[in-house]
């Protein structure tokens, strides 16, 4: 008998460490409430309309722009004031909040997410330009996931999501920091990402809550391979983050199936599907599949090759992927 299913529209509040996670429908609306008023809010404008009870409560609200993290984040520091900085939106706001938390402590992060990134799960973030490189990660100490706010994305952008969330939990059990805990929560999600788009309409729900669990397992186990091709190409290739993993994911599975053909096949007896199957489903509801119809020359390959080499987190997922392999994986993606 396997472990028993998780109804993913239960509503739960999880204290973990100094974070405190509300999750389930109306999730906004109940800590919300435990919010004092004046905060500093970051958001983008879709995210404020779809909250606007968070956005009149706060003291101040700043948009945050299209960029880089670490350069947003510098932008925006000499003008974000607060103590409480509460970020409504996607992967790049939460992050941009987290930066500007590491690089003016004491501050505290707030995070309602809109995307299913997982950023609010993690301390996995890039620093503010000009912030120096051991200065301390920072995780947000409240999390407010309202399955009406961070499976909200159409499709496919809903999908393309869905597989930056499916990648956290492919790779956390297979990295040098894999733990129990971590492939547990990562297998759950893994298990709920990839079913719910079997219906006629998906399954938001469980993308919320299989994207948290899959994004608490990468704050755990950190990540290697994969990823650092996806936010190679964000980078500097300028593909979208989410776009990103959803062209890579069914190239990237393979490389990571030859390293761990045991953990591989644990992971797909507990999602029920073979992984590479799952990602290459999900990806035909993501949009253009090849990175050239993202704007990606055939040259650009070569840099993206060259970057992604330099990264020490390939370490993670050993062996390190070397040059040739990683420009042999983004020209099969091309």
């Amino acid at each position: 008998m396997g472990p028993p299913e998780i109804d993913p529209a239960a509503a739960f509040r999880w204290h973990d460490g100094e974070r405190v996670v509300h999750y389930g429908a109306g999730a906004l609306d109940r800590a919300s409430e435990q919010l004092d008023s004046g905060y500093t809010l970051l958001s983008t404008r879709r995210a404020q309309a779809a909250a606007s009870n968070l956005v009149a409560r706060a003291a101040t609200v700043h948009d945050v722009p299209a960029g880089r993290v670490d350069d947003v984040a510098a932008e925006l520091r000499p003008r974000v004031a607060g103590q409480w900085l509460v970020a409504l939106g996607g992967g790049r706001v939460i992050d941009v909040a987290k930066a500007l938390a590491a690089a003016d402590p004491p501050r505290r992060t707030v995070a309602v997410p809109t995307t299913l990134s997982a950023a609010e799960m993690t301390s996995l973030h890039r620093h503010a330009a000009g912030v120096p490189s051991h200065t301390p990660h920072v995780r947000p100490v409240v999390v407010i996931n309202d399955p009406a706010l961070s499976a909200s994305q159409p499709e496919p952008a809903l999908a393309a999501s869905a597989l930056n969330a499916l990648s956290h939990a492919i790779e956390a059990p297979l990295t040098t920091h894999a733990n129990p805990v971590a492939t547990l929560a990562a297998h759950r999600g893994a298990r709920l990402l990839a079913r719910a788009f079997d219906g006629p309409r998906p399954d938001r729900d469980a993308l919320a809550l299989g994207a948290l669990l899959a994004g608490y397992a990468a704050d755990a186990a950190r990540y290697g391979l994969h990823h650092v091709m996806s936010q190679t190409l964000a980078r500097h290739a300028g593909v979208g983050h989410a776009a990103a993993n959803a062209i890579m994911l069914p190239y990237s599975t393979r490389a990571l199936a030859w390293r761990f053909p045991a953990e591989m096949e644990a992971l797909a007896a507990s999602a029920g599907e073979d992984v590479e199957s799952a990602a290459a489903r999900l990806a035909a509801r993501a949009g253009p599949l090849r990175l050239r119809e993202h704007g990606v020359s055939a040259e650009t390959l070569a840099d993206c090759a060259d970057a992604a080499a330099q990264r020490s987190e390939l370490a993670l997922t050993p062996p390190a992927a070397d040059r040739t392999e990683l420009l042999a994986l983004y020209e099969a993606a091309w």
